[in-house]
């Protein structure tokens, strides 16, 4: 089958630059998809995108759909024919629905009988006839929140189209697309080639455009090309480092088709100013990486990316300087208006502000993780009156003129106000620390009363939410609770601390007084314990190893998570599957048997046979060496010890009948292996854990 490169273009107006590679990604995928789901043969499918255009090219892309044969099965043979071996109507009724006749059909000879059945091969369609239907679909199917219409076009897309190319080779699909007529022909940047240029072929594309039209249309070649850019004008020009985050850097690449980095600057006095405030004014609003120094410290310059070359890049230069220097001065302005009012004074103005209509305002909530913190500090061995102090102040930073200005500041302006007020350095980072983790991967807070804070602004969310049964739902999730789960989870288990969820939640609970749930502290323990599973998976970790912890219901995280690590060494083991698939048979037997109401004192008189005296003697020994491990925690030294007891146990249920005749017999063999399945559930329900089929 013949096979050459496509190239589909889409040419509109400047795409979202948030939207850009998400649209591309999207794109790409729909058109591979539809090409697979068609059996369209083909290579490798290339992405393009920059602000006016969206493109994939497919490498030897077959020219038409396999031949596929065909078989349609009719009535029995039995019913085809008469006695005279005439075809009945059954027969002749399947014929004429297929436009054939009787004698065109064969038989097929299956294990319930003969049947009638029509075969044949279905010819493949040409591709060029199927790629247009395809590429609507993938359009239709992008991820645009509200789409747009233009002029007197009836074409909906997230942007105003105006040109198409479809090139199949060096061939035009001429088959119209969201209204457009393709053709071979796209248009350079919009101002150092404001024309149409001729794509021979769809290997011809991003030469074509580079070299002609001023556009790099790899989305990749073009971010690689500014972050290269970029870091060489800072080190070149000021001898500096350019810091480059990679969201703006995507924005940056989604903004420019023919990107030239140039260096500006700003006056120094603007550096009084706290770094992250300048950073913000300038990424946010400017699209301007900053410079720093060999020691990190910021220096009074920035990197822009101009979308074209000028003939006088001075003058580019001087705009952007004249642009962001009110910027910086609004700043300015905002820090040393918000340094006048201490953050104490600013705590009664958080009343007016909603919280949640049935929760109250944000005063009412930095009143309760005040004393929820205070508890929470007193548990983790940190000084209760720093949390309780930091709560308080947690939220003031709300209402002071630059977090209002810079909303991503709130907490890292106010550890800055709270050091100008002189307050306790560790109240000041926890000002800041009590939101994060922010994302995830985030660190974490640095100090103990941080700690405290983070957790406890996100438990008294929770359990208020919860409480007036306003939980996540589906997709749904207003406030982050989900979000906020982990972070306390992270918290708890990375800085080791020995806080008891259910003890938590149960003190966050006390200080609402129109909870309408009234076990909330349950239900909320219970949703964050299953935000674990999604944890342990991104580690490699198996549900079933979660789901055998989980069966019993530890409620403190540095616990949960030190019983998940030893249940996943011991499932490397050689004995582990043994023992899992023992402690299934053990679990049957004594649910069967009265589950709960049956002990674990064995009485060795009455133990018979050689192998279960021998397991009764194993088991007790591991009592005796096991016990003080769950007692410290060393689980995985707990249960490597215990996988001692495969042999015996294989040899218990290879020579014992644990149904004996004689009732004080059988309810010794059944307390024996209550105390073996005991054991192992000090950890976790290992039964649960897959076992050899």
């Amino acid at each position: 089958m013949a096979t050459q490169d496509f190239l589909v273009e889409l040419g509109t107006e400047e795409l979202p630059p948030k939207a850009l590679k998400t649209l591309s990604d999207a794109f790409t995928q729909g058109i591979t998809n539809g090409l697979d789901d068609a059996g369209i043969a083909h290579g490798a499918v290339e992405a393009f995108a920059a602000p006016r255009r969206l493109a994939v090219r497919v490498r030897e892309l077959a020219d038409a759909q396999p031949d596929k044969p065909v078989e349609k099965r009719g009535p029995a043979v039995k019913a085809a024919f008469d006695d005279a071996g005439n075809p009945t109507r059954a027969l002749n009724g399947f014929a004429t629905s297929l436009g054939v006749t009787p004698d065109q059909l064969d038989t097929l000879e299956t294990d319930k009988g003969a049947w009638v059945v029509y075969r044949t091969v279905e010819q493949g369609k040409p591709t060029a006839e199927l790629l247009p239907q395809l590429i609507e679909q993938s359009l239709a199917a992008l991820p645009i929140p509200k789409r747009m219409r233009w002029g007197a076009h009836r074409t909906e897309f997230v942007r105003p189209v105006h040109w198409l190319v479809l090139l199949y080779g060096n061939k035009v699909i001429d088959t119209p697309v969201m209204g457009l007529t393709p053709g071979n022909q796209t248009r350079g940047h919009r101002f150092h080639c404001p024309k149409a240029l001729i794509v021979p072929t769809p290997n011809d594309y991003e030469v074509v455009l580079r070299e002609e039209g001023r556009v790099i249309a790899s989305f990749a070649d073009r971010r690689e090309a500014i972050r290269r850019g970029v870091t060489a004008i800072a080190e070149q020009q000021a001898q500096g480092q350019a810091v480059i985050n990679d969201d703006l850097l995507d924005e940056v690449t989604a903004l420019n088709e023919w990107p030239v980095p140039l260096l500006g600057r700003f006056e120094e006095r603007f550096l009084e100013v706290p770094a992250e405030a300048l950073i913000s004014s300038m990424e946010e609003h400017q699209k301007y990486f900053h410079v720093v120094d060999a020691n990190g410290r910021m220096l009074p310059l920035f990197v822009t990316v101009a979308n074209l070359e000028s003939k006088d890049p001075a003058q580019v230069v001087a705009g952007n300087e004249k642009v962001i220097r009110p910027r910086l001065a609004d700043a300015a302005f905002f820090y040393d208006t918000d340094r006048k009012t201490p953050l104490e004074d600013r705590v009664d103005r958080l009343k007016p502000i909603v919280f949640q209509e049935k929760l109250g305002s944000i005063y009412d909530k930095s009143v309760r993780v005040a004393a929820l913190a205070n508890r929470i500090a007193d548990a983790i061995g940190s000084d209760p009156a720093l949390a309780e102090r930091a709560a308080m102040l947690a939220k003031t930073d709300l209402v002071t003129e630059m977090v209002l200005e810079f909303t991503d500041l709130q907490g890292v302006m106010g550890q800055y106000y709270a050091q100008n007020d002189g307050e306790p350095d560790e109240v000041a980072k926890a000002l800041n620390e009590q939101y994060m983790p922010r994302f995830a991967g985030d660190e974490l807070p640095s100090t103990l009363t941080g700690c405290a804070v983070a957790i406890a602004d996100r438990l008294d969310s929770l359990v208020g939410l919860f409480g007036i049964n306003q939980p996540p739902s589906g997709t749904r999730d207003p406030f982050a609770l989900r979000r906020a789960s982990l972070g306390v989870l992270r918290i708890i288990i990375e800085r080791q601390l020995p806080l008891d969820l259910q003890t938590c939640c149960e003190w966050a609970a006390a200080n609402f007084s129109n909870l309408s749930e009234s076990a909330v502290a349950t239900t909320v323990v219970d949703y964050m314990l299953e935000r674990f599973r999604a944890h342990y998976e991104e580690q490699g970790i198996g549900a079933e190893v979660y789901l055998a912890v989980h069966a019993r219901r530890p409620t403190r995280p540095l616990d949960f998570d030190r019983r998940v690590k030893a249940v996943e060494a011991f499932r490397q083991l050689a004995e582990a599957q043994a023992l899992a698939a023992a402690n299934k048979r053990v679990s049957n037997i004594l649910t069967k048997q009265g589950g709960d109401a049956i002990g674990e004192t064995v009485d060795s008189s009455l133990l018979q046979d050689a192998a279960e005296q021998t397991l009764a003697e194993q088991v007790a020994e591991q009592a005796d060496k096991v016990v003080p491990l769950f007692e410290q925690g060393d689980y995985a030294a707990a249960l490597s010890s215990l996988a001692s007891l495969r042999a015996p146990v294989d040899r218990f249920f290879d020579e014992v009948m644990v149904m004996a005749d004689d009732a004080a017999v059988r309810n010794n063999r059944l307390a024996l292996l209550n105390r073996l399945r005991n054991l192992f559930l000090r950890v976790a329900d290992i039964s649960l854990l897959p076992t050899a089929s």
